[in-house]
This record gives structure tokens, sequence and C-alpha cells, in this order.
């Protein structure tokens, strides 16, 4: 009954002789879809690559991506929705099949300023450090950093921005100024926060500060520029992305990257298909990490109006819960880090792909970038189904 309720669903979307000849293809995919209690394993089969055999055909597929375009262009241009900056749309199954794009000057090569799309590549970063032994995620920031005489705070509760970390000095956003010197003030700015923590979800840039140092010190290297370079060294990704906002000795880890979409998607790719942390980390980073705590300051609750939870530096999308507290989707669906200027990237568990929206914005018009890819949900959905 669960099978042919997911197949009428899904084929009631589509026109009736796509429909029909989709209908074996949807009964095997139902028959094997996962009910997202668990953060779905990595896809470790080969690379299916750009000529791998599709499950539709040319046409169906043509029928598909030509929807998806127009649905796009719409949302972009809807004032209510978009302010309507440039944008490249890249998408990618599981299996290697494509989708490309763009509006106005945008490509896939055109440098964006990151905003919070840089939390996930952040935490991506430290939790290598983490798999290389250099730290766990119960390591607590009293360990390593000299300054701190807290005992509470743990690098899980400073991804999961749990820690109390909550106030945010100017320091972040000078250039010249000292980055450690600058968690120093976070560290005093916040004294009175951490006995509790865990106990309040706030999203503010402050917490990753703070982790990054913690993984310097573990690392025993000097700059954040030294670890990602390290990083970027053994996995071959972000080639020309940098941390460099305020300043490349100052970086604000929450947000302070320059990528392109090429790069970001390669990034996503990687993890998608189990390449970068190990299995344990990777299931930490997209699990609800928010446990009991109250939720006091969330950009998707207010862009969105959707309660989201959260993992290591990302987010699990819930569509269904609209009042803070309420989170209620269960985990691996979709994990995104959207940003402040309308950037999106995100993996979909559900239908095995990925994907970025790289636009720029003005600032605090991030959850449009999520608008204007939900506005071309259910042609990209089918998109991807009949990819996989």
């Amino acid at each position: 009954m669960e099978n042919a309720l997911c197949i009428h669903m899904t084929l009631r979307r589509l026109p009736f002789s796509l429909a029909l000849s989709l209908s074996g293809l949807l009964l095997i995919a139902c028959s094997s879809s996962s009910d997202g209690a668990d953060i779905p394993d990595a896809d470790t089969s080969p690379d299916a690559g750009p000529d791998a055999s599709p499950k539709c055909t040319a046409e169906q597929q043509k029928a598909l991506t030509d929807a998806i375009g127009p649905k796009l262009d719409t949302a972009a241009s809807d004032t209510a929705i978009s302010d309507t900056p440039d944008f490249t749309l890249l998408l990618e199954t599981y299996s290697g099949q494509t989708y490309v794009h763009s509006q106005g000057a945008s490509t896939g090569t055109t440098s964006y300023e990151s905003a919070s799309t840089s939390k996930l590549v952040t935490a991506v970063v430290i939790m290598d450090a983490v798999d290389r032994g250099a730290l766990t995620l119960e390591t607590k920031a009293h360990d390593l950093l000299p300054f701190w005489a807290d005992t509470n705070v743990t690098l899980r509760q400073l991804l999961a921005f749990v820690s109390g970390a909550n106030e945010e000095p100017l320091c972040q956003n000078v250039p010249n100024a000292d980055f450690e010197d600058c968690v120093t003030k976070i560290y005093e700015q916040n004294a009175a926060n951490f006995v509790n923590a865990g106990a309040t979800f706030y999203y503010a840039s402050t917490h990753l500060q703070v982790a990054g140092l913690m993984a310097l010190k573990a690392s025993k290297v000097g700059s954040w520029s030294e670890l990602f370079g390290a990083f970027k060294g053994r996995t071959s990704l972000f080639a020309t992305s940098v941390y460099d906002l305020p300043s490349a000795t100052n970086p604000r880890l929450a947000g302070g990257m320059h990528w392109n979409a090429n790069e970001y998607l390669g990034f996503l790719r990687a993890l998608a298909k189990g390449q970068l942390l190990s299995e344990a980390s990777r299931k930490a980073l997209f699990a609800n990490q928010r446990g009991s705590a109250s939720v006091t300051a969330s950009p998707a609750l207010k862009g969105v109006t959707e309660d989201w939870a959260y993992g290591l530096g990302n987010w699990l999308e819930c569509t269904t819960a609209t009042t803070a507290g309420s989170y209620n989707c269960g985990e691996g669906h979709r994990n995104s880090s959207p940003g402040a200027y309308g950037a999106y990237p995100f993996i979909d568990f559900d239908h095995q792909y990925f994907g970025i929206l790289a636009r720029q914005g003005a600032l605090g018009t991030g959850y449009q970038g999520v608008n204007i890819v939900r506005a071309a949900n259910e042609p990209i959905t089918n998109w991807a189904e009949c990819a996989r």
C-alpha cells in the first residue's frame, strides 16, 4: 500500500505519457526508499560519470530539464521572493548526471563572497582535524586555550552553536585584528553564558571562531590559512577559494570565504560520496546536534518560518515545523548551509542529489536562494529521480 501511494503521489505530478513510461522505475525507487530516520551511508559506488546510462530517455530528460530553468527565472524575478541578482545553479545526482542554469553574467567560475555558506566548509575542515587525531568532539576549549577558565564548553557544542558564545565582538570584522586575541574577547564577553553550555541554540559566528582556534592549537599550526591550505592539499578541493574576509590573517570562519560554484559543488560531491571524513564524523556532521536546547536565534525560523535543526556547521531542513522547538522531521532528508547573500549549498539525501545556488544579493536576503530553488522543486526532484 505504501508503494502504491508513493507511485501515485509521484506520477500525478508528471505529464501522462512520461508518467506511464516511468511507472516501473518509480516502483523500484519507492520500494527501496528510506524512512529518513538515519543519515544515509555515503555513496561508495564507482563514479557513474557523464556517460552513465540514464533511466529515462533523452526526450524524457529534456522535458524535465526544460521545465527547471523557467521556474528558477520566474522566482528570481519575483520581487516578493528575490532581489534579482544574477545566479548560477549547479545540480548533480549521485550517479553523475548534471544540470547547469545561469541567469545574467553569473557562471560556475564567478567568485562570490560566501557569507554563511562557509560554515559547512569550516566544520568539515575541523572534523578533518578530528579524524587525524588532533582533538575529539568532546575536547573542551579549556583543554587547548590557556585563557579559557570555564570547563564546560566542548568542540561539539561549539560546532552545534549551543556553546553559549552568543555575543560577537567587533574585532571579528576588523582586518588587522589578531585572530587569537579576538577569540579571547569572545571568551570575555560570553563568560557568563558558558556555565549553561548546551542549553540554548544561538546562530552566531563566534562559535566557529573558538572551534577554529582549538583546531589550530591541536594541529600545531599558526593560522587558519595554513590549516585550510593543508586540507586543500590533501583533498584537491577549493583550489582557488580562500578565507580572506575581513582578512587572511583574521578570517571570519563562519562567513569569510570567497569561492566559486564549481569548486563548492566538488566539495559537496566529495561529502556525498564519502570521500571526506570518516563515516562516524560524516554521520555526526549531518545529525541533529541541537538536542534539547531552546532556540533563541534562528535565521531559518525568521527567513522561511520553519524550525530547522542543526548539525555541525549545517542545517537539517524541516519543512513541516513552523515554531521554535517543534523540529519534527527526523534526519537524513536535506542538509544545507545558506548564506546571507542568498547562496544555497545543499545535499538532498531523499532523492540522492546535491547542488549549489551561487548568488550574491543584498545582505540579509539569504533565504531567497532557498525559495528560488524550492520554486523549481517539482521538476528538479523528478529530474533527480529520473537520473538515479
